[in-house]
């Protein structure tokens, strides 16, 4: 038995209620593509796709995206937002306190505890966001 096809970028776009746009398109493929990014670094690889687009265009995209749930935005403190296209999942994230770098890593297998804080306050959590902080192996000291 085979998988069904995997929907192409404009059939998600549709499926998430967006107007399929070359830029859209574009964008979304190069958020997906590239990591974690920054907006310029996005809007480089849309022009390289599609030419000119705005910054405005880029972070309304972006904006419509996120909203969507096909984009995820990251906020490590200190640096500016950081897109990816890894959503759906409750992964986290080590960021290099040196050069900034990003990189996923997975909740442990089975139940994550870090979706049951200590005192939840009533609220009903469906989502952690764990920063680990450190040096990558790049920065830290070699010996």
């Amino acid at each position: 038995m085979t998988a069904p096809p995997k929907p192409t970028t404009a059939e998600e776009l549709r499926g998430a209620g967006l107007r399929v746009t070359a830029a859209r398109v574009a964008l979304l493929e190069t958020v997906r593509a590239g990591g974690h990014l920054g907006v310029e670094a996005i809007a480089g690889g849309v022009r390289e796709r599609v030419g000119h687009i705005s910054l405005q265009a880029v972070y309304e995209a972006l904006h419509a995206l996120t909203a969507a749930g096909l984009v995820r935005r990251i906020e490590p403190a200190g640096s500016p937002a950081l897109f990816e296209g890894r959503v759906g999942d409750n992964h986290h994230h080590l960021v290099c306190r040196s050069c900034g770098a990003v990189r996923d890593v997975d909740c442990a297998a089975g139940h994550p505890v870090c979706m049951d804080p200590v005192d939840d306050g009533g609220y009903l959590v469906d989502e952690a966001d764990v920063t680990f902080w450190g040096l990558c192996p790049r920065c830290r000291p070699q010996g």
